[in-house]
């Protein structure tokens, strides 16, 4: 696991641009604090920082072929290296170390371009090819290693990290304008784009490669799990057999590993799995909050630590922490991104570091691929309703359906007066037919963008406002009618959505700005084509949550789990909030986003919202950054925010 940084350019180098790169990989050297390596070619420069992990001894980049015409940097790691050296070596090639990311070199000696397709794990890396005069750019299929670019007439620089570019001055800081815009929709910046003017990142699935003499410059999307061929068979017996082959490899490492423990479906799958096949002993870490509040998660995650014999750390976030580490935590993040998540995310990586285990296991993708959360199974009923109306195949009374009435008393008025989800029904009819026909009811479905968009006239200032209605925010969610496997659509639209930019972004930069390696077991693409395949054969109108992974893991998991209600990643949000707007609400009044023209001045901090405020934090950070005197390190990530 490692950080990478790189410069290709069709003239030669300078020595400003060598010092720019060196400048770059040491604003990564939390991505690994174990030792650093640089490569320089005519025309093309890239380093690299190293979290050792495999062959702690000998797996030091760059890495070459057997006569170093071919040399890699590498962030990552490939699972199936084990297999994938067996094949290589019986076909002729000779390795110099124990490196997983070896077999990368020489699967691309053997195969070309071609060589992604045998790699299975997460990795962003970085091939020279001398004697074809060509650099390859390629990142893992779901985009668990993140790879940013930075494209300028004869030039290309890239990283895995969007502030190094702002540190190192490579680029000025100018916020993106429409990635604020949606931003304020999503509380993220949904992939490619970036939040900076002049970054963008590498999606998931795909080679960037440089022809260096003609400057021919390509990108190719190798893999789409649309593409993943139909499986046959009894759905919760295939899954466990696949996932019970990624565990045999995801546990591959020479140093330990812990798992991030909340107590649910997911979190003690992988812990049981991974005890199970890990020839070490597996260490369980669970965030607790302040006076146990209802969203800690300790005692659930301790009577199944206590019940499959693992040893059992809690880590305590303390409310004034949260808060005075803050703009700290979203500098580290990279990406502006408003969950609040984030500090729970750092507090348990923080805490993996202090006890020597730099490998975290995540429970990441279980709600995406198996339908765990509710507003993605309603959007997606609400989506079949609007296309069987619209191919003639349905009516209004697709729509209409009467609702479970809620316990509390308040909620009880509003639902008869809704005639039980009757008169919804009727809105969502009437909507539809006034949408975009090939609109699929997704994301603007969620109860967060609706309350999001429906705050934006209050919040933001007049002219931002028209500029927005230029920005087509819901583009990505279009497909021609008649949306054929929809089901697999929706899987995808989650998965390069919300899973990507918030749950895998912040995994990779809070684990690693601790020097921190996260794996995530449920995304392994090959148990994610194994899903698609088998919803291809077997699909289902109306999905319930987790019914083909509860059916798979029934014998690996114990009784008391299965009982427990969904909660999801919860923290104390409403004291977080008022904490943080009390502590740094000031900031809007008169700040970046003022001077952007996104808010108007003097807005209330109380009305702005965390979102607004975590953005506001960024803008600053990055400007900070961005404005350090040239050539001075600045540890930013340990400074107090200036107002």
């Amino acid at each position: 696991m490692c950080g990478i940084v790189g410069l290709i350019k069709r003239t030669a180098l300078t020595e400003a641009n060598e010092d720019a790169v060196r400048h770059l990989s040491a604003c990564i050297v939390h991505r690994g604090p174990d030792g650093e390596g640089t490569f320089a070619a005519d025309g093309f420069m890239m380093a690299m920082r190293r979290l050792a992990i495999i062959d702690l001894a000998g797996g030091w980049q760059p890495l070459y072929n057997e006569d170093k015409s071919i040399a890699l940097v590498a962030n990552g790691e490939v699972y199936n290296f084990i297999e994938l050296r067996k094949e290589l070596e019986a076909r002729g090639h000779q390795f110099r170390t124990k490196s997983d990311c070896e077999t990368i070199i020489h699967a691309y000696e053997e195969y070309g371009d071609a060589c992604v397709d045998k790699l299975r794990g997460m990795y962003a890396f970085c091939i020279y090819d001398s004697r074809r005069r060509r650099v390859l750019l390629a990142r893992d299929r779901m985009g668990e290693k993140p790879l940013f670019l930075v494209e300028r007439p004869g030039e290309i620089w890239f990283g895995s990290e969007l502030k190094a570019f702002i540190s190192a001055r490579v680029i000025p800081f100018q916020l993106d304008m429409e990635a604020a815009w949606e931003y304020f929709h999503y509380s993220y910046v949904p992939e490619p784009r970036a939040a900076v003017v002049g970054i963008r990142k590498l999606p998931p699935g795909n080679i960037f490669t440089v022809e260096l003499d003609s400057w021919i410059v390509k990108q190719k999307q190798y893999w789409s799990m649309e593409d993943a061929p139909p499986i046959e068979g009894d759905p919760p017996k295939v899954l466990r057999a696949e996932i019970e082959r990624v565990f045999e490899l995801i546990v591959r490492s020479d140093v330990p590993i812990g798992v991030a423990l909340s107590g649910g479906i997911d979190s003690s799958a992988i812990a049981s799995l991974a005890q199970k096949n890990f020839p070490g002993t597996i260490h369980a870490f669970t965030i607790g909050y302040t006076d146990e509040p209802r969203q800690d998660e300790r005692s659930m995650a301790r009577e199944f630590a206590e019940y499959a014999k693992i040893p059992f750390h809690p880590v305590i976030l303390r409310d004034e922490d949260v808060i005075e580490d803050f703009p700290n935590m979203v500098w580290l993040r990279g990406d502006p991104i408003g969950d609040l998540a984030g500090p729970g995310y750092l507090g348990v990586m923080r805490a993996a570091r202090a006890a020597d285990i730099p490998v975290m296991l995540m429970g990441h993708g279980g709600d995406e691929l198996f339908w765990g959360y509710q507003w993605v199974r309603e959007a997606y009923r609400r989506s079949q309703a609007k296309r069987d109306v619209a191919l003639g195949r349905g009516s209004i009374a697709s729509y209409l359906h009467i609702t479970r009435p809620p316990r509390s008393k308040s909620l009880g008025m509003r639902w008869l007066r809704g005639g039980g989800g009757i008169v919804r029904g009727i809105n969502d009819y009437r909507a539809d037919k006034n949408s975009n026909p090939d609109q699929v009811v997704f994301y603007d479905h969620s109860p967060e963008f609706r309350v999001a968009r429906d705050r934006l006239p209050k919040l933001l200032g007049k002219d931002f406002l028209a500029r927005g209605e230029d920005f087509d925010i819901c583009s990505p969610y279009r497909l021609p009618l008649p949306w054929k496997d929809l089901d697999v659509h929706f899987i995808k639209m989650i998965s390069m959505s919300y899973l990507l930019e918030n749950g895998l972004a912040q995994c990779d930069r809070l684990a690693m700005a601790t020097s921190v390696e996260g794996r995530m077991p449920l995304i392994d693409y090959k148990l994610v084509e194994t899903v698609i395949g088998l919803m291809k054969t077997h699909p289902n109108p109306r999905p319930q949550a987790k019914t083909w992974l509860r059916k798979a893991l029934a014998d690996v998991i114990p009784p008391f789990v299965f009982k427990r209600p969904k909660t999801g990643f919860n923290y104390p949000r409403r004291r977080w909030s008022a904490g943080l707007i009390a502590r740094y609400g000031d900031l809007l009044s008169d700040g970046e986003l003022v001077k952007h023209g996104i808010l108007p001045r003097g807005i209330n901090p109380e009305d702005a919202g965390i979102d607004t405020l975590t953005l506001e934090i960024w803008c600053r950070k990055m400007r900070e950054a961005n404005t350090a005197p040239a050539g001075q390190m600045r540890a930013l990530a340990s400074e107090k925010l200036s107002a």
